[in-house]
């Protein structure tokens, strides 16, 4: 949700208060009797529910929350007294708050929404959930107005997660099919690229690290190579160097990977497929990008890709030890195959 209601919205927010466009003769109740007659009922009732609720005023400025939704996103402090798309993430689709906002401020729709939101912050993982917000009223008598509503929450965050996971480690599964070696090594790197990540957390010039990026790049790490699926196994399975055709044939992978992992939903995953070939000094591939210009989660996944690559005994070479690989990627010399 964006942090401002745009005017369209502010004015369907403000139907809450012409009482004469519903009915003529109701007395709309002032918000102080929300919070008296209310408010007091649904604290005692909602206070140890397991659902996270809050109440919110007819402006949808969040004024209670009960101790499950403090559970959920953090201390009541920081969440009392903000605008609910304030509160939630920006990004939240534009028709989404239309509907919001209509759902509300209709008795068609008896004056309630139900759909989707989520909250992102930098030391807790994205909290995904459905919203099902429902009206208070001041009095039972037909055709008055809402004086604040009631929002509950479903935290569907680990489904969803497991859901989209399970579907790509069946791909997963299939690019290792491909090489016998491929199981282990993306184990490693999947390793090495969450505990770079780590070390990078809290520190100004990596902002874009969080929890949230953190696990991520701890998952999607393992994908880096998931472009090989369309890569002729006499070329990938090749003993000894490759020809100068089959080296533009193997590069495709990155290309392939980055078709495959555009489904995905999160940016990292195209980034990391596509780019974990580029190098700071310029000379990668697919497209010799340099320094910046390569997306972070790509630079530390190549790092990682490249180190154990460089450990490991290959047909065409013995492996370097820990120090002889850091010092070969240190001076950004690792343009040989690996």
């Amino acid at each position: 949700m964006s942090d401002n209601i745009n005017m369209d919205q502010a004015e369907k927010l403000q139907e809450l208060d012409r009482l004469e466009e519903i009915t003529a003769d109701a007395e709309l109740p002032t918000p102080a009797l929300l919070s008296y007659r209310y408010v007091t009922m649904q604290q005692k009732s909602n206070a140890q529910s397991p659902s996270p609720t809050m109440l919110l005023d007819k402006k949808l400025n969040i004024q209670w929350v009960n101790e499950s939704f403090k559970a959920l996103y953090g201390s009541q402090a920081a969440v009392v007294g903000r605008q609910l798309s304030s509160f939630f993430s920006k990004d939240s689709k534009e028709d989404s708050q239309d509907n919001l906002i209509q759902g509300i401020t209709s008795p068609k729709s008896g004056f309630s929404w139900l759909g989707r939101v989520e909250k992102k912050s930098r030391d807790r993982l994205s909290v995904i959930a459905n919203l099902l917000i429902l009206p208070i009223f001041d009095s039972p008598e037909s055709g008055t107005l809402p004086v604040g509503y009631m929002g509950i929450l479903d935290n569907i965050s680990a489904e969803l997660r497991q859901m989209l996971r399970t579907t790509y480690e069946s791909l997963l599964g299939a690019a290792r099919l491909k090489d016998n070696d491929t199981g282990n090594h993306i184990e490693r790197v999947n390793r090495y690229a969450r505990k770079m990540a780590e070390s990078l957390l809290g520190i100004d010039e990596y902002r874009e690290v969080d929890r949230e990026f953190i696990e991520n790049i701890g998952f999607l790490a393992a994908m880096h190579d998931i472009g090989k699926i369309g890569t002729p196994d006499d070329i990938l399975n090749k003993e000894g160097p490759l020809e100068a055709w089959e080296w533009e044939i193997m590069q495709e992978h990155t290309l392939n990977g980055a078709f495959i992992m555009s489904s995905y939903p999160n940016p990292m995953a195209k980034d990391i497929a596509l780019r974990h070939h580029e190098r700071w000094d310029g000379s990668g591939y697919p497209h010799g990008l340099s320094e910046k210009l390569i997306p972070l989660s790509a630079r530390l996944v190549a790092i990682g890709d490249v180190y154990d690559a460089l450990r490991m005994k290959r047909s065409y070479k013995q492996p370097f030890n820990h120090q002889e690989a850091q010092k070969k990627i240190g001076r950004a010399s690792c343009r040989e195959r690996v």
